[in-house]
């Protein structure tokens, strides 16, 4: 499961009611035109889903107290975290509908971009198998199911009507162990080899890479350089790069160096 969190994306604690158990997972999605631009730039999916939310906070109809979904897939493979765990949803038409199902949206909608990847049907269903461990039960619905949209869409819906299958015919077979709970954080990139010597900081190891780095980490406004940044790592590259990821919303050890693949991604070092 690659998920990213609210913490990841900067958003506070959410406000929306608790809820601590449901029917199942009702499966959304925009309704609205969608660039395809989000098949190849995972940055775009990310600010389509903090779009998603600042259009739910601004509706002042709905009144709704964060976005209304509690998981999003995107083209990528990555489940985006909205309302999380045991919250009530705002997306399912009507307060009693509200109260049946968890939600999660699929990143497709009515032109553009309409055709989920197999990757985003992972990762809908990663988001599937961590709700139902946290509370919903075992239906699988669309939007149109007891309400009156065109919603998740045809290709969407076909998929939920076929049981929800893991794509490429990974479904885990009964009797496999559970999958791990989703961390904080990811693979280190390029790979934690790289910036370490052994479980140490590699001080004093020299690449250009290191300069790009610091030039962005400045850049973004968590430089904590007194000369440089130069092509040889330092504390100050280390302590500027911990900067970026408690900016990021990592706290604790998930802040220390290494670069984390979320943190790196988003600090978009060019290639060197």
């Amino acid at each position: 499961m690659k998920l990213v969190t609210r913490a990841a994306l900067g958003w506070p604690t959410s406000a929306a009611p608790s809820q601590t158990s449901t029917k199942g997972v009702k499966v959304h999605y925009e309704g609205t035109p969608v660039s395809t631009k989000l098949l190849t730039d995972h940055n775009a999916c990310l600010a389509e889903w903090k779009a998603i939310r600042k259009s739910h906070l601004a509706n002042k109809v709905e009144n709704y107290s964060d976005v209304a979904y509690n998981y999003a897939g995107c083209p990528h493979g990555y489940l985006l975290e909205g309302r999380g765990l045991r919250k009530r949803t705002g997306a399912n038409g009507n307060q009693a509908l509200n109260t049946a199902h968890y939600a999660i949206l699929g990143l497709v909608g009515s032109s553009g971009l309409t055709e989920p990847t197999d990757a985003m049907l992972g990762a809908i269903r990663d988001g599937i198998e961590l709700l139902r461990k946290n509370g919903a039960g075992s239906e699988i619905k669309g939007h149109r199911d007891g309400y009156a949209t065109a919603c998740p869409g045809g290709p969407l819906y076909a998929w939920v009507k076929a049981g929800a299958p893991r794509p490429g015919g990974s479904e885990p077979k009964p009797g496999t162990p559970a999958p791990k709970p989703p961390t904080v954080r990811y693979e280190p990139f390029p790979g934690a080899s790289f910036f370490l010597n052994g479980s140490r900081p590699a001080l004093g190891k020299k690449s250009p890479i290191f300069t790009a780095m610091g030039k962005r980490l400045v850049a973004v406004g968590c430089g904590r350089y007194k000369v440089g940044p130069g092509p040889e790592l330092g504390q100050a590259d280390v302590d500027s790069y911990e900067a970026w990821q408690r900016k990021q919303g990592f706290t604790g050890a998930a802040a220390k160096w290494p670069p984390g693949r979320t943190t790196w991604d988003a600090l978009k070092v060019p290639n060197t």
